[in-house]
């Protein structure tokens, strides 16, 4: 299993679990006082800790309920956002099987923790300063006092340049210190190479072992909204994992991914022959309820699609369902979620079941 070339650190990561409980604490508290109860993330028991306004911990609430956790958006045949929908309005299937909806809010402002995942192969030698710049404004831009946010790059292999923080600055100065790597590096015993690229190739771009780390290693430990944005072509080379590897880690972490697809034609012959991103890239978002934008190398298309991802992770819905199989049997659960006036319905394809303890 692949690691970081640069460790996570485990101060920040706890003050980032504390401060999202905390809010979760809040909700469950509101709920309770109407006789609601608040889900905990998709597949999983329900153990939320209960936490003070000053984010201290004072004792740990457990909900013996198992709670399907759904975020998605609804959108017109235009692409336009539909907001103002109520629990009626919708249905949830899970394996063709209708569930009963506990739980829905239609909030906006829910704690949100982000990943950039931005690629720094030979590829995007003409692209990288366009999103280093519209990327450090979109976290400016998206970012509140509530949610947190870090930073990975991946070419021969991936790092985590920045971890969990709700500093802008410091994100933005991640994001400058990206720099083009498509050298092939000889991998060392213990010099921090863990995804070399093959000696037959002079590029690496190990994108699904990024996509992979990402989710395993830091969304999966996180409640609450979690989402990725890769910047990259969509050009996997010299992966130890497989696509698939990539979004079930994303799945089991519940988070959406997010694809700007920034090409440049050029370095792929004009498309002519060698590149294939795009099909992986849409079969990662459809499956996890994000989807691709297609940029190119246009500064103006990168911004407007930083804008839509943000129109959207603020314009979500939230269901929450008790699952009428009980089995907590880690297996995979399609999911289908519908609309009485058939809007479309972006939202993850399945979740994986939580694992019984006992």
């Amino acid at each position: 299993m692949p690691k970081f070339s640069v460790s996570c650190s485990r101060i920040l990561s706890l003050l980032a679990l504390v401060a999202l409980s905390a809010t979760a604490w809040l909700t469950f508290a509101q709920q309770s006082a109407s006789g609601q109860q608040q889900p905990s993330s998709a597949g999983q028991n329900s153990a939320g800790q209960a936490t003070d306004q000053s984010q201290e911990p004072t004792e740990t609430l457990k909900v013996n309920v198992n709670v399907v956790n759904l975020f998605f958006n609804v959108k017109d045949k235009h692409g336009a956002l539909i907001p103002n929908l109520t629990k009626d309005d919708f249905q949830v299937f899970e394996d063709g099987k209708p569930q009963t909806i506990k739980y829905f809010t239609a909030e906006s402002n829910l704690p949100l923790t982000l990943g950039i995942l931005i690629d720094s192969s030979g590829s995007q030698l003409r692209v990288l300063d366009m999103e280093k710049e519209v990327g450090g404004a979109f976290l400016k831009q998206i970012l509140t006092d509530k949610d947190l946010a870090y930073v990975i790059d991946f070419n021969i292999d991936a790092s985590l340049l920045q971890d969990y923080t709700r500093d802008v600055h410091r994100l933005q100065a991640a994001l400058n210190k990206v720099k083009i790597n498509a050298g092939y590096v000889n991998p060392v015993p213990g010099a921090g190479n863990p995804v070399p690229t093959s000696p037959s190739t002079q590029r690496g771009t190990v994108l699904f072992d990024a996509v992979y780390l990402s989710a395993h290693d830091m969304l999966a430990k996180e409640i609450g909204r979690k989402a990725m944005i890769l910047l990259t072509d969509g050009q996997d080379e010299g992966s130890q994992l497989k696509i698939k590897d990539a979004i079930e880690a994303a799945q089991k972490a519940d988070a959406i991914v997010y694809v700007l697809l920034c090409a440049d034609r050029g370095f792929y012959g004009g498309f002519g022959g060698g590149y294939s991103g795009e099909y992986d890239m849409d079969k990662l978002t459809q499956q996890t309820g994000g989807r691709v934008i297609n940029v190119g190398n246009k500064f103006d298309k990168l911004r407007e699609a930083f804008d839509q991802i943000a129109a959207e992770l603020r314009s979500q819905y939230n269901i929450g369902y008790t699952p009428i199989n009980t089995k907590l049997d880690g297996s995979y659960r399609k999911l289908e979620v519908k609309n009485k006036e058939n809007y479309k319905i972006q939202a993850r394809a399945g979740y994986y079941a939580g694992v019984s303890k006992d």
